[in-house]
C-alpha cells in the first residue's frame, strides 16, 4: 500500500478527528446517555435504569453474578440447566406457566447461560412491568422442583447438547480447543457441561446452586424504556424489597492461569466435516483485566486482521492467494477473568492445510512486525463507533450494554465513554498489543479434517439365507 505523504496524512487525521470528535459530542447529548442512572436497595440488589422513551414499551432483565465457571467440579453444565429450570413452578407459578403468562401479555421472554452470568428478560408494555418484576421476584427466592420437571428438563438439556454439539464437528474441535487453551481457569469446560456429567444432574444439585447464587445481594436489575428513576425505584422496592440477602455471598475466587510456555496443537478428523479447515486461540486479556487502553486496542486489532471481507486475513487468503474459502476472527473481551483472540480459515478445495496456516501465520506475522496503517485504523473506528450508534436504538441492546458494564466492574461513566476510549486508540497501541498478544506460546492452533465415510461393518449387514 502505498505511503501518505506527511501533509495529506495530517489533513486526513485532522478530518477523523473531528469526525469523531463530532460524533461522541452527539453521544453525549444524547438523552439516553445522561439519563442512565442507578441505585440500591437495602437487600444489596442493585438496579440500572435506562430511560427511553420513544414507545410505551420495557425491557427488563435480572442478571445474576453466577456462571459455569462457578460451578462446583462434578456437576458441569449445572449453570445453565438451573437456568431452564427456573421456567419451572413456585408456590404463586405452575409450571411451565411463567412464559405463557408474559405471552399473554403480549410480551416476549428468554434466559441465556455464560462463563460469568446468568441472565433473565422480558420484553413487554410499560404498565404490566410491575407484573414482570413480582413474577422475577418470587422466582428469585421460592424455585420448586420434582423429580419429574428435573428429570425431563435434563433430558431437553442434553438433546441441546447432542443436537449443538456432538452432531457438529465444528463445535466439537472449538470445545476441546478451549479445553487445551485454558488450563487451570475453569473457562476450559463448556458452559452447557460434559454429556457425563450432565447425565447425572439431580434435583439436589440445582436446589444447592440456586441456593448458594440465587439472591439479591447476587443480582443486577436492569429496567430500559418507557420508565422514570422514581417510578422503578417505587417497583422495585415493592417487588424485590422484601426479599432477603443472603450472607453466604462472597467475592468470587477462581483458579486462575499459570504462564502460558508452549504452543499447543489438536487434530479433529471426521467424516461429517466439509472442507478441511484452520483455527488458533489465543489467550488475552478481557476489558477488566487488561492494562488500561489494550482491551480497546485488541478489538480494533481483530476488526482489522479479521473482521469482514476487507479485513488483512481475507484479502490475502481468500481473494488474493484463492487458497481460502473463507477467513476471520474475532477478539472477545467480556470474560471477567480473561479474553481471547480467535481466527479461522477455511481451505480452498485441495489445497493443502500446511500452506493455509503458513498464509495466516504471515498475516499475524506482519501485523505484529510492521502494525496497521491510519486508513484501517480511521475505518476500523468509524466502524466500532458506527455500532456502538446504532446499537442504541435497541431498547434491549442498551439494557445489555448497561449490565454487562456492570457485571464487569465499570461505571455507567465508563459505559457511555466506549466511543472516545476507541478514538484515543493510536496505530502504536495496535502495533504493542499486537507484538504482546499474538504469541504463539499463548496459543492452542486445531485443525479440522474430513475422512472419508467409514464402511458399513460386516456386523451391521444381514446375515445370508442359510438353505
Amino acid at each position: 500500500m502505498p505511503k501518505l505523504g506527511n501533509r495529506r496524512l495530517l489533513l486526513l487525521l485532522a478530518l477523523t478527528l473531528a469526525m469523531f470528535t463530532q460524533t461522541i459530542q452527539t453521544l453525549q447529548a444524547s438523552p439516553v446517555v445522561n439519563r442512565v442512572s442507578e441505585f440500591k436497595l437495602a437487600n444489596g440488589l442493585q438496579v440500572v435504569v435506562v430511560p427511553d422513551h420513544r414507545a410505551p414499551v420495557v425491557t427488563h432483565y435480572v442478571w445474576y453474578r453466577v456462571g459455569s465457571a462457578d460451578e462446583p467440579p462434578g456437576v458441569s453444565g449445572i449453570a445453565h440447566f438451573l437456568e431452564h429450570l427456573m421456567f419451572k413452578s413456585t408456590d404463586r407459578i405452575e409450571s411451565g406457566s411463567f412464559s405463557k403468562t408474559i405471552a399473554r401479555l403480549g410480551g416476549q421472554d428468554n434466559a441465556f447461560t455464560s462463563h460469568d452470568v446468568t441472565g433473565y428478560y422480558q420484553r413487554i408494555a410499560k404498565n404490566r412491568l410491575k407484573t414482570v418484576m413480582e413474577m422475577e421476584a418470587d422466582r428469585m427466592v421460592n424455585l420448586k422442583l420434582t423429580e419429574k420437571e428435573v428429570a425431563t428438563e435434563r433430558e431437553v438439556i442434553i438433546e441441546e447438547r447432542r443436537s449443538r454439539t456432538e452432531n457438529s464437528p465444528s463445535s466439537i474441535l472449538s470445545e476441546q480447543m478451549s479445553a487445551a487453551l485454558y488450563q487451570n481457569h475453569p473457562y476450559r469446560i463448556p458452559i452447557i457441561g460434559w454429556m457425563h456429567e450432565m447425565a447425572k444432574l439431580s434435583r439436589e444439585d440445582a436446589l444447592a446452586f440456586y441456593k448458594r447464587f440465587y439472591a439479591p445481594n447476587n443480582a443486577i436489575v436492569v429496567v430500559a424504556g418507557d420508565v422514570t428513576v422514581e417510578e422503578v425505584k417505587t417497583l422495585a422496592e415493592a417487588a424485590y424489597g422484601a426479599l432477603k440477602p443472603n450472607p453466604d455471598i462472597k467475592k468470587r475466587q477462581r483458579p486462575q492461569e499459570p504462564p502460558h510456555r508452549a504452543a499447543r496443537r489438536l487434530e479433529l478428523k471426521d467424516p461429517r466435516a466439509g472442507n478441511a479447515s484452520v483455527r488458533r486461540f489465543y489467550l488475552a486479556p478481557s476489558i477488566p483485566t487488561a492494562a488500561p487502553g489494550e482491551a480497546e486496542a485488541l478489538y480494533l486489532l481483530m476488526k482489522i486482521a479479521a473482521n469482514g471481507s476487507t479485513s488483512r486475513l481475507y484479502q490475502n487468503l481468500v481473494s488474493e492467494e484463492k487458497i481460502a474459502s473463507s477467513a476471520g476472527g474475532w477478539y472477545s473481551g467480556t470474560g471477567l477473568d480473561s479474553g481471547s483472540i480467535g481466527i479461522f480459515v477455511v481451505a480452498a478445495p485441495d489445497v493443502d492445510l500446511d500452506k493455509v496456516e503458513a498464509s495466516a501465520d504471515r498475516v499475524l506475522h506482519d501485523l505484529r512486525v510492521t502494525g496497521v496503517t491510519a486508513d484501517e485504523l480511521e475505518r476500523a473506528k468509524k466502524a466500532f463507533i458506527a455500532e456502538f450508534v446504532y446499537e442504541s436504538d435497541s431498547q434491549s441492546a442498551l439494557a445489555r450494554r448497561y449490565a454487562e458494564g456492570m457485571l464487569l466492574g465499570l461505571t455507567v461513566e465508563q459505559v457511555n465513554d466506549w466511543p472516545s476510549a476507541i478514538a484515543r486508540v493510536t496505530a502504536e497501541d495496535i502495533t504493542r498489543v499486537a507484538a504482546k498478544y499474538l504469541d504463539i506460546r499463548h496459543s492452542v492452533t486445531g485443525r479440522l479434517i474430513p475422512t472419508p465415510p467409514e464402511p458399513e461393518s460386516a456386523a451391521a449387514k444381514p446375515a445370508p439365507n442359510k438353505l
